[in-house]
Parts: structure tokens; sequence; C-alpha cells
């Protein structure tokens, strides 16, 4: 189309822009090129612009695979977003997947690592405690076990999934600070468990961090119970931790059943109690919290009588079927009733051993005949034992904490309940990097150690995601602004993903006046910047100004 002889194009910028603008403050693609030493000078995409290439696809959330790359960015402003002088058809498959086998040569876990940490250095996002987590998962296809070399080994193992029909690798991360800094990375065999996994892991990073650190300050560690074990936690740790003690453990079991009027409680904010105790658990001096949650009683308690009801029906229809069975003694009617009765702690059940009697001659019995002892059968009760069910409701809602620090008055109990708490921030990175909109919901590639390259850059795409979003709600806090809510309500903690919504339709139109067939344009303008996305274009910072063209505003 011509207008008073000029060419013009148009291209959709939409948030992608936010998400360039993160990436080049946080250098990502520079710290990749400069660790992987690219120096390859006939490549048009360096290996880092390649990544930030996948980046901004993984965090378009269009679903789109590696191999669609390049047709996402056929409408983007790829020179603006990546590179001057890129184009959409420079980002090919192979160019992507150069990139990755480079990341897999350096080792995807150190190569996020040290860009993570000085990431972390450079914008002080490092946090107090490391909260250490997996998940696993689950990819379809062939992988030959036997062909992995030294990649992650991709097979069938315990499924967090719930996908035990799929093989699987273990993603192990590492979260710090308010941001919910996703600091280490790391994939792990797809049959490894947690209580191995935690432990290498601390070690990896430990190791890690203090050889890049002259005086590298060690963190408290934060896990599940599968950090707590007495061989690997409380012989060997040379760390301070904190972490849930498992309800197999028998102290634990014995504390957690204890009755409410033997406890003292203190109470804290939004129904929790939490009781203070010192254990020697395992020849290691620790302090136990016992916590109490309101929300997760009430949520117990309506599972276990669920529970109850479905167990007390199996129970009366197993038991009119043994009151029906004929045996052949005494004996054998109580060894089948105390068969029955084993594993049901929640209910009493009482049987009398009855003798059936029959006339054994054929035809009307005489006068004189008497019945005959041919077996025994059971008449059966059943009824909840009350007394065992009250016990085990008082369980509900109660759990463990322990921790090496002994340090009670600047390690309060309080705090260590609102630490544990914390524990979430790195579930939700899980529940990011699983989300179906998200790349991750669907691993294609066949060769394992591109499959490890390609999480490194998603837990890339969380990195960004998640700094780009702490650093706007705190600009929003520190301006005192905010931003109106899909209800058009002002809120100072919006969501980024809601944020990116609100950029939907923000374009760039490119003209090119005199000579219609040339490749550069004259003039480039940001058009659809209504009030809110200045707003937020300017929240974001210079990188972003200059990435809309507020620069020249």
């Amino acid at each position: 189309m011509e207008i008073d002889n000029e060419s013009f194009q148009t291209s959709t910028l939409d948030h992608h822009g936010l998400i360039a603008a993160t990436c080049k403050d946080l250098g990502i693609a520079r710290r990749i090129d400069e660790l992987l030493n690219h120096t390859d000078k006939e490549r048009v995409v360096t290996p880092g612009e390649s990544v930030v290439a996948m980046i901004i696809n993984g965090l378009g959330f269009t679903n789109r695979r590696l191999y669609l790359v390049s047709q996402f960015f056929e409408n983007k402003p790829v020179e603006r977003l990546i590179a001057p002088g890129l184009q959409s058809s420079d980002l090919t498959y192979d160019t992507l997947s150069h990139a990755l086998d480079k990341i897999s040569d350096y080792g995807e876990s150190e190569l996020y690592g040290r860009i993570a940490l000085d990431v972390a250095l450079d914008n002080k996002l490092m946090g107090s405690l490391y909260h250490i987590d997996t998940t696993s998962v689950s990819v379809e296809g062939q992988y030959d076990e036997d062909n992995q070399s030294d990649a992650v080994n991709i097979t069938f193992g315990h499924s967090k999934d719930h996908r035990p029909d799929l093989k699987q690798f273990m993603l192990s991360l590492v979260v710090t600070g308010d941001s919910k800094f996703p600091l280490w990375m790391e994939l792990l065999n797809g049959n490894s468990s947690d209580k191995t996994n935690f432990h290498s892991t601390i070690s990896t990073v430990r190791n890690f961090q203090s050889q890049l650190l002259s005086n590298s300050t060690e963190r408290k560690w934060v896990a599940d119970s599968a950090l707590y074990s007495k061989e690997k936690l409380l012989n060997d740790a040379d760390f301070q931790w904190l972490t849930r003690v498992p309800e197999t453990v028998k102290e634990a079991k014995i504390l957690a059943s204890k009755d409410n009027d033997s406890i003292e409680w203190v109470e804290r904010k939004q129904g929790y109690r939490t009781a203070s105790y010192e254990s020697n658990y395992g020849g290691c001096k620790q302090r136990w919290l016992l916590v109490f949650s309101e929300q997760s009683h009430q949520r117990e308690i309506k599972t276990l009588e669920k529970r109850i009801q479905k167990q007390e029906e199996k129970h009366k229809s197993a038991l009119k079927k043994l009151s029906g069975k004929h045996f052949g003694c005494t004996k054998d009617a109580l060894k089948a009733l105390a068969e029955f009765k084993k594993k049901k702690p929640f209910f009493k059940i009482q049987a009398d051993v009855v003798p059936i009697e029959k006339y054994c001659e054929k035809g009307r019995p005489k006068a004189d005949a008497k019945k005959e002892i041919v077996g025994y059968s059971l008449e059966t009760t059943i009824e909840r034992n009350e007394q065992a069910l009250e016990d085990e409701r008082n369980k509900k809602g109660r759990f463990i904490l322990a921790t090496n620090d002994m340090d009670s008055e600047s390690y309060g109990d309080e705090l260590i309940l609102n630490d544990y708490k914390s524990q979430q921030k790195v579930e939700s990175g899980f529940r990011f990097l699983k989300d179906p909109w998200f790349m991750l919901d669907s691993v294609f590639l066949k060769k394992p150690s591109r499959v490890s390259a390609l999480m490194m850059v998603m837990t890339l795409c969380l990195m960004v995601y998640n700094v780009a979003e702490f650093r706007l709600r705190n600009a929003l806090k520190n301006n005192n602004e905010t931003l109106p809510n899909q209800k058009r309500k002002p809120i100072s903690n919006p969501t980024l993903r809601w944020v990116f919504q609100l950029m939907e339709g923000v374009t760039i139109v490119s003209f090119s006046t005199g000579n219609k067939n040339t490749l550069a344009p004259d003039k480039q303008v940001v058009t659809n910047l209504n009030e809110t996305r200045v707003r937020i274009i300017r929240l974001f910072g210079k990188a972003a100004c200059i990435m809309y063209g507020l620069n020249k505003l």
C-alpha cells in the first residue's frame, strides 16, 4: 500500500519489548557469549542472541515449538528486540540447535550457575535462604538409555506428574530472595531420589560458589522432609538447614500425637500455632517446632471423614460376606476374624462364633432326632473406634519443622515458620515451567543433551519473568502508583502475565520513503501507546523506554 509515495509495514511489539528490555538489563546475551567464548564471525546470530530469541518465544505464551521460532518472529521487529541487522529468517532451527549444542558442551548447569550468580550479585537479588526442591518432567517419544553418554538419563521413575507410563528426567531448582530468583538448575536422572538429589545439589552449589567467590557467604538451606536423614544431614552436614521432619520418625509421631492440653501453644498469624522443643535425634542437636495450621486441620479433617465413610461401607460389605462363610472349626473362624481385623485401627469389630447345626439324616427328622454341628459361622458387628478417630483428628493440621540453628534469639520460632512457608517460592517456579502455555508442556527434542540445554533456557525464562515482575512491583510501590486489574480496580501487585495482556496491540509502523524496495525503513513509529502502557514502559526503565521509542517522546 502506498500513501503519498511512502511505503509502510507494521510489526507486532506487544509485551515482547518488555521481555527483550529485561534481557538487555540483565545482560543475558552478553554473558552467554562471553562464557561460551563466541568467536565465529561467520555466524549471523550469536549463541547469546539465539537464547534471547528462545526466551522471547518462551514468554510469548503462544506455545510455539523450537522449530517454529522463525515463524514466531515473522511479524516481530527482530532487529529491535534482539540485535540490529537480524531478521526472522536468521533464526533457523539449525541456528538455535547450534546454540543448544554449545550450551550442552559447556555444561548447562555450570553455564546457568555462572550467569545466575553474576546477575543476582549485580542486581542485589540474593536472599538469606536457599530453597531447594525437585520436580519430574515427563517426555514423550523414544530415548535410548544406552545411547545417552554423559547426558541425563531419561528413563522411568517415580513420577510427580502422576504419569508412570512416560519416561522422565528430574529438574532440581534452587531459589533465593524476594524475587524468587532461580539461582541454580540441574537435570538429574529420571529414576533418582530426592533423598540423594538434595544433598548432591547442595554440595555441588556450595563447591561451585566457593570457587567463584573469595568470600562466599553461607546461606541457610530450606527443603522438604526428603532432606532429613540421619546418615547425610544429621551426621555430615556442615551448613545450616531448615526442613520438615518425616512422619516416619518415631519421636516425631509421638510429639505430633500429644494432647492439646499438654502442649504450650503460642498463637501465630493466619491461624497457626507453634510449640518449641529441643531434640538430639540422630545425635544432632537441633530445634523442633511443632506447628498447627487451622486451615490444614479443617481440610485434613474433611478428607479423613470421607476416607472413614468409604472404609466403613467397604468393611460392612466385606463382613457380610465373611458372616456367610462356613468354617470347619472354631479355630479357623477366629483366625479368619483376626486376619480381617488387621490394619483397621479406626473400627471396633466384634464377632461370636456360632455353631451351624443340621439334621444329618435324609427326609423328615424323627421325633427323637438331634441336630449335629456341621460347621461354624461368625455373627459380626462393626462400629467406629471413636477414641482412635479422636487421636487421629488430634494429629491433623500438625507437622514438625527442624533446624540446626540453635540461636533462638536471632532466629525465633515465628521466623522458622515464615521461612519454611516461603518454600512455595520454588514450587511456584515449577508451576510456571509446567504451565500448558509454556514450552515445557511438550519436550520434543530427541537428543538428551539438547533437552538439558533447552531446560537451561526455560529456567532463564523463569529468571527473566520473576525479576521483571519483582522490579515492576517495587517500582509501583516506590512511586506510589497502581495499575488496573481485570476488574479495572487499581492494584500495586499485578502479575506480569496480566501486564503482558495490557500491552497487547502495541505495534510498530515502519516507513520507507523514495525507493519502495529499500530494505531499511527511514522511520519507525510505535503506535497504540495509551496512558497505561506508557506508565508500564517507564516503570520498566531506560531499556524498555528505548525499546518502545519513549526516549523520543
